[in-house]
């Protein structure tokens, strides 16, 4: 499982023009999901994304986390994260998991993150969405439940 981590000002979805994911400060997560994922995953990234000390404290240090600042997250499925560029100028997703698959462990993530962060918007899974980011600093981070990078 695969995260863009983004802190955000405010970050928004729209899906025919019409607004289906909307936060204010906090996070905002593109998720890509591959077949070998499991629900260990989901826990991993779950709690690392809800815990990572991101935000600044009052010295302007990145000190503070989600949970610290009562922020919200957006949830945005993402499959190309798993695009494989290495090879041609057509990106191969034969990584990304298949899309019942994904929208499974897409909504297992979601109900996950509900368990630290009172407020989990999402975008809709397989639509295509227009993702509106005020990116606050920036701070863009890339996670993997594997621990590849």
């Amino acid at each position: 499982m695969r995260a863009v981590v983004q802190r955000v000002k405010s970050s928004k979805v729209k899906v025919d023009e019409n607004i289906v994911g909307h936060i204010d400060e906090g996070i905002l997560v593109l998720l890509g999901v591959e077949d070998a994922d499991t629900d260990e995953d989901i826990k991993y990234l779950a709690e690392k994304i809800c815990n990572l000390r991101i935000f600044e404290d009052e010295n302007g240090k990145l000190n503070l986390s989600l949970l610290d600042i009562k922020g919200s997250i957006l949830v945005v499925s993402q499959f190309t994260l798993y695009g494989d560029c290495r090879k041609g100028r057509r990106p191969n997703f034969m990584m990304a998991a298949k899309p019942d698959y994904a929208e499974s462990m897409y909504l297992k993530f979601v109900e996950e993150c509900k368990k630290y962060v009172d407020r989990v918007e999402t975008g809709k899974f397989q639509a295509y969405m227009q993702v509106e980011i005020l990116n606050d600093g920036p701070v863009t981070l890339l996670i993997d439940s594997k621990k590849i990078f």
